[in-house]
């Protein structure tokens, strides 16, 4: 089952129009949406489900600048000026925590892609550090493993998926914004080639400005407009713990196993590398896209062919406004938890650290993460819809990063000078 989610009420009345109207109540829509409405924009955010009811409550909750795309690092920073104040700034507590969040390698050639990480955190003034065998092993003692070096950025910290988003929404909607859930947008009106409305379930929206911010449906519904956005998903699974050892109090990354302390004394808990990818007709549309992180991600993704693909088989790039659309038929996506995916984290994590054998399982989860083919996020004017904005494929890193994401989309949108530079993030990269 899903992880429970921080409820957010949602506005009653349709607004007749709006400056911006963001589609998507992920952590990246709702930041957008709160600095949009913190800058006196008024903003509606249209959600088909619920407020972070996919992947924004479903990650591993890391926040972390380590490891990062160079690309994306200006941005994280940003984001984690954010983290360390949302506490004061929304007047709740989402879980943050700065505590680090640490890498383990098994041998040399793991080191090897810490060691590659240093000159990129030096350039930024990370307070990022090498770890050797011995400190990592006395930071994270195991009476079965001994670990052959490390990775830490003290700034680093862990914050709560189940409440950061909705927080974020209902500050958005104490500064102003309309925040509409259970709301599908099925499509823009255009006029003289410019978006006039945006038309939703219930009705439509008049605006000038829409920022697609979709995770997992971002890429079909571009493509009824005649944006090519390359973006695929893979499936993640993840289970909690009731309580647990006193391992961490952050997080820990391992090739084959995560971990990630939580506000209620247990741990989140999934693989460190695996994943699962369905194969759907997209899969076919972009596999030239894909196919050279296909080759040097082989080993930690499982290709699956089930239900997914023959739901794609059915799936329209294009319908008409006036009729339900596959996003009212699907409110939330809850794929099933890949099993054996999280009996393999497991095994390794009760091998290293026997103490958690016999903790109880709380619950297991699955989600879909949005993944473009570099593995960095669009966020970006589309080419030839004017006022279309996209900000997608974060490809597993939204969550930490969302906070710079959506001060940046809104910057982007408002024609403001950006607090970092865009350019990683054109869509033009992608292009074939």
């Amino acid at each position: 089952m899903s992880p429970p989610v921080s409820p957010v009420v949602s506005t009653e009345a349709l607004p007749a129009s709006a400056d911006v109207v963001v589609i998507g109540g992920g952590i990246i829509g709702v930041s957008a949406a709160w600095h949009l409405a913190r800058a006196g924009v008024s903003v509606a955010l249209c959600e088909k489900g619920v407020i972070a009811g996919e992947q924004s409550s479903r990650n591993w909750g890391y926040c972390r600048q380590q490891g990062r795309d160079p690309g994306e690092i200006p941005l994280i920073i940003e984001s984690m000026r954010q983290w360390r104040e949302m506490h004061q700034a929304l007047g709740e507590d989402v879980g943050f925590r700065q505590t680090g969040v640490h890498y383990a390698a098994a041998n040399e050639a793991g080191m090897k892609r810490f060691e590659d990480f240093m000159p990129h955190a030096r350039a930024h003034g990370l307070d990022t550090r090498l770890l050797s065998a011995s400190e990592i092993n006395a930071a994270l003692p195991s009476p079965t493993r001994t670990w052959a070096g490390g990775l830490i950025t003290p700034s680093d910290g862990r914050a709560e998926p189940a409440l950061a988003a909705p927080a974020i929404a209902r500050a958005a909607m104490r500064a102003g914004a309309s925040v509409l859930t259970g709301c599908a947008v099925r499509g823009l009106e255009r006029t003289g080639g410019k978006i006039s409305a945006v038309v939703t379930e219930r009705g439509s929206i008049r605006t000038s400005a829409v920022l697609l911010s979709g995770g997992a449906w971002s890429s079909l519904f571009a493509r009824s407009l005649g944006v090519r956005l390359p973006q695929l998903t893979v499936r993640s699974t993840v289970m909690r713990t009731h309580g647990g050892p006193e391992l961490t109090e952050g997080g820990l990354w391992t090739p084959k196993f995560a971990i990630r302390k939580r506000l209620d004394g247990g741990y989140t808990i999934a693989h460190g590398g695996m994943s699962t990818a369905d194969i759907t007709l997209d899969s076919f549309r972009f596999f030239t896209d894909f196919l050279p992180i296909l080759k040097d991600e082989w080993k930690t993704i499982r290709l699956r062919i089930g239900r997914k693909f023959l739901d794609s088989l059915s799936q329209r790039g294009h319908w008409a406004l006036d009729e339900p659309t596959a996003f009212e038929a699907m409110r939330v996506l809850d794929p099933t938890p890949h099993a054996s995916t999280l009996a393999w984290a497991w095994n390794d994590l009760v091998k290293s650290y026997p103490a958690f054998a016999g903790v109880r399982i709380a619950e297991r989860w699955a989600g879909y993460i949005d993944t473009t083919p570099d593995a960095v996020p669009v966020i970006d004017e589309a080419a030839g819809v004017p006022g279309f904005f996209i900000a997608s494929g974060f490809s597993g890193h939204g969550f930490g990063i969302g906070p710079g994401a959506g001060r940046l989309a809104a910057e982007l949108i408002r024609s403001e000078t950006p607090c970092v530079d865009p350019a990683p993030f054109r869509l033009r990269r992608l292009a074939r």
